[in-house]
């Protein structure tokens, strides 16, 4: 059996990504954090105040065997908007960026040949403004927001 790879995302609340992410094939397991800031070990009260710099995310434990990293991002541009910086809905802060955190070259070079065909598929009215960005560290968040 193949190791589990991992795929850190941003799009808002991380319950609402988590929610889709636990359901996909080849998911083993999802979990909320915050990744992208300065604070280490930020608390989701710290993180809510919008001045550590952290993004609500969802760090994701696939089977590459069963899912690829290509389909939990084509997932990723279906279950938020990514036309709107720094909200989802009524989620408004920097914490509700839409963000690609990758661990490796092709992670990278995978999210942006992905955000590049999400733009020309014609499902955005208004530009994709996802981030895409070096995963610095992954904090899982506290054991209230865990499932």
């Amino acid at each position: 059996m193949e190791k589990l790879k991992n795929a850190t995302l941003g799009g808002g609340c991380f319950w609402c990504l988590e929610a889709v992410y636990s359901k996909l094939e080849g998911v083993k397991s999802v979990a909320p954090g915050y990744a992208g800031g300065t604070k280490l070990n930020p608390t989701y009260e710290q993180v809510c105040t919008g001045n550590t710099g952290h993004a609500e995310v969802i760090q994701i434990d696939f089977d590459p065997q069963k899912t690829s990293y290509e389909t939990l991002l084509d997932w990723f541009w279906r279950c938020h908007d990514p036309t709107t910086l720094n909200r989802q809905g009524g989620d408004i802060g920097t914490q509700y960026r839409s963000v690609i955190f990758y661990e490796n070259e092709a992670q990278k070079t995978t999210a942006n040949e992905s955000k590049k065909d999400a733009e020309k598929s014609g499902m955005f009215d208004a530009p994709i403004v996802t981030e895409i960005a070096t995963l610095p560290e992954f904090y899982p968040a506290e054991d209230y927001h865990q499932n």
